[in-house]
């Protein structure tokens, strides 16, 4: 019992569920079967990305329009304690995935955050979470 894990793995995609009629469905697993694609989400995937390669540039211009983050944004409770010091508060606005680290209380967020829009994922504790509900679009 000498292992101990240093932190949590976090996870690098956010699992989603959709419906898809029966045609649809069999024409993707006609495709697996002839061997196209390894599996149905390596072709979910793969149409994905595709949409999204395929928009690019509006996307692009979209993230320069909202002047949004790309990417990942990490806030520890020393982030949001410089901020408090300055006597600043956040707008925070991403395209990707927010993480606000298990060490900022729920009050240091109220105190920091003013809004928080997040078009991807937010990973932060139920308690943040709550916290933040009112100013999470």
């Amino acid at each position: 019992m000498n292992v101990r894990q240093l932190r949590e793995k976090t996870p690098e995609s956010e699992k989603i569920t959709i419906n898809l009629g029966y045609v649809d469905l069999g024409r993707i697993d006609l495709l697996v079967q002839e061997g196209f694609y390894s599996n149905r989400t390596d072709f979910i995937r793969t149409a994905i990305r595709n949409q999204l390669a395929s928009h690019s540039d509006e996307v692009s211009r979209s993230i320069d329009r909202h002047t949004l983050e790309l990417g990942l944004r990490d806030y520890a409770a020393t982030d949001l304690e410089a901020v408090r010091t300055a006597g600043e508060r956040l707008h925070i606005k991403v395209v990707g995935l927010v993480r606000i680290a298990p060490d900022v209380s729920p009050a240091l967020a109220r105190e920091t955050i003013s809004s928080l829009t997040v078009l991807g994922a937010l990973q932060a504790s139920a308690e943040v979470k709550a916290a933040l509900a009112d100013r999470i679009r």
